[in-house]
């Protein structure tokens, strides 16, 4: 069947960062099977209607802690430094036998902000990401090395991170996915469309789970990097099914953040 010229001009860049409390079980240190599964099914979904998708993923740490008989996320940098270098083997090996059953190849990128900061660095990241997807069966699995590196366990749970990569990447769409069903106004209602953060702010709350660090603020923070260089984003519930495919179609999930730019970003990468 011979792919029309509309449904080419549908087909996006698709970034989804997965925090660590969408990834394991409520009450355990382990990662959850069954949400792996469904995650990456719609991610295959995805990608076998021609789209592109690179997925930023928390979740070391909370996978190494089993090994380490810890029971809470660990609170020294150390401990969670090591817990993360035992459970990046673990994680990746999750979703690679996950993604296997879509003929779907994983490849692991562990990166840094110096790594994003560094002119050399950056352009090798970004060939090797762009090298990745025109393979069109290879997902990339970033994370940010956190056996060196201290942001993500102290801050943010990869937040900031999936904006760069997203602009990295030029990006048509960076989702973000948490446990909650998107940003709340005051009464606890799903805001639908934000189209200025800095009036949304004071409606976020920061927090810190056993097995996740970071809150509304630190993805707030992400939206706006994100939003600025033009990239539309989304927050949405990760243990609610469909919520990716209905926000790729357009349809009413989570909370949308309008970008500030009208940007082609398939024409910028081209120029690129």
């Amino acid at each position: 069947m011979t792919v029309g010229a509309d449904a080419r001009r549908q087909r996006k860049r698709i970034v989804l960062k997965f925090g660590s409390g969408i990834l394991t079980h409520a009450n355990t240190a382990r990662l959850d099977p069954k949400q792996i599964s469904r995650l990456t099914a719609e991610v295959a979904a995805l990608i076998q209607r021609g789209h592109q998708c690179i997925t930023v993923t928390s979740g070391a740490v909370a996978a190494g802690m089993g090994a380490l008989s810890l029971k809470e996320r660990p609170l020294d940098l150390a401990t969670a430094q090591a817990s993360a270098a035992v459970g990046q083997s673990k994680l990746m090996r999750a979703y690679e036998t996950a993604f296997a059953r879509y003929k779907l190849n994983v490849a692991q990128l562990l990166l840094t902000h110096s790594d994003l900061d560094s002119r050399i660095r950056r352009g090798n990241a970004k060939n090797t990401i762009e090298r990745l997807l025109a393979t069109c069966n290879v997902v990339p699995i970033i994370n940010e090395n956190d056996s060196v590196a201290v942001e993500e366990l102290k801050f943010g749970d990869n937040d900031r991170l999936s904006a760069e990569v997203a602009m990295l990447a030029t990006a048509d769409l960076l989702l973000i996915l948490t446990q909650v069903d998107g940003l709340m106004d005051q009464k606890g209602n799903v805001i639908r469309r934000v189209r200025d953060i800095d009036r949304v702010k004071a409606l976020a709350t920061e927090g810190r789970a056993r097995f996740a660090v970071g809150g509304m603020i630190s993805k707030l923070e992400a939206v706006k990097m994100a939003v600025e260089a033009g990239i539309p984003t989304a927050i949405i519930n990760g243990r609610q099914p469909d919520r990716i495919a209905a926000i790729v179609a357009g349809e009413q999930a989570g909370t949308r953040f309008v970008a500030r730019q009208s940007v082609s970003r398939t024409h910028k990468r081209k120029r690129q």
